[in-house]
């Protein structure tokens, strides 16, 4: 027979209920889902859909030998903009410039907010000698925006650190923490950099 929203479907010792796409609890459940795997103040995804994403470019990567990158991006002298400003200001940089690197993010790319003004950017297929040309532009975009809040013009750089997955490599967590070291590299020879 056929399905009706609401119908339970019993298998084994499973019940299922099935729900038609345009029904009210269907998007309701649709929208908390989302929620989990979003940041909620620059509603780019959140830690959780970034872990989940990295542990399948890392076993893909490692059973096809293709190239995984990842970029970990961090809002030079960021803790003055809410000193002086105010947090308010502060969030609203997070916002523009979750934004801002958002819109150049490709479908089967992830851009994620880490925590805090950092944020991580996975680039699979990606090879250093790419995700440091990537990395390089949207340091460069990031310097050319107008970051402008309450009448407020706010100079806003980044630090990059980048690095990409290697065979030694035993867990995605290395590849965080390799594109890390590399971020504080960045900071530590000037901000405003890209460090590989």
């Amino acid at each position: 027979c056929e399905l009706r929203s609401g119908d339970l479907v019993r298998i084994g010792d499973v019940i299922c209920k099935y729900l038609c796409g345009r029904n009210v609890e269907a998007a309701y459940h649709e929208e908390i889902y989302r929620m989990t795997i979003s940041d909620g103040l620059t509603t780019v995804a959140n830690v959780r859909a970034l872990n989940e994403f990295l542990d399948r470019e890392v076993a893909r990567s490692r059973r096809y030998g293709r190239g995984l990158a990842l970029l970990m991006l961090d809002i030079d002298h960021f803790k003055a903009v809410n000193d002086e400003l105010g947090h308010l200001s502060g969030d609203y940089v997070l916002r523009e410039l979750a934004q801002l690197c958002n819109r150049r993010v490709r479908r089967e790319e992830l851009f994620a907010r880490y925590g805090g003004e950092e944020f991580v950017l996975v680039l699979p297929e990606t090879t250093l000698e790419g995700a440091v040309t990537y990395a390089e532009a949207l340091r460069q975009l990031v310097e050319n925006h107008e970051f402008a809040f309450e009448d407020n013009r706010i100079s806003v750089t980044i630090s990059i650190g980048v690095a990409t997955f290697q065979a030694d490599m035993m867990s995605p967590t290395d590849l965080i923490r390799a594109a890390d070291e590399r971020l504080y590299e960045a900071k530590r020879s000037g901000r405003n950099r890209v460090a590989a």
